[in-house]
């Protein structure tokens, strides 16, 4: 099984930082390393971990998977 990255980001910019390009991202889970058969598994696994961020808004969430080669 290949070897994936991955990292999970949250806007933090309010409603006028963004109308004002301001604002930006924290890092909520990451870089962690999984074993899937793709991507998008990996980042299932990243999501439904036990160690996974808990009640996040995922409107505003972002999951980064890069193949580790």
């Amino acid at each position: 099984m290949p070897l994936f990255e991955i990292a999970i980001f949250i806007q933090v910019q309010t409603k006028k930082e963004a109308e004002d390009g301001v604002g930006g991202e924290k890092l909520l889970f990451g870089p962690k390393f999984v074993l899937a058969r793709d991507g998008q598994t990996a980042a299932i696994t990243a999501l439904m971990g036990e160690d996974s961020p808990k009640g996040i808004d995922m409107n505003r969430a972002q999951v980064l998977v890069r193949p580790f080669a």
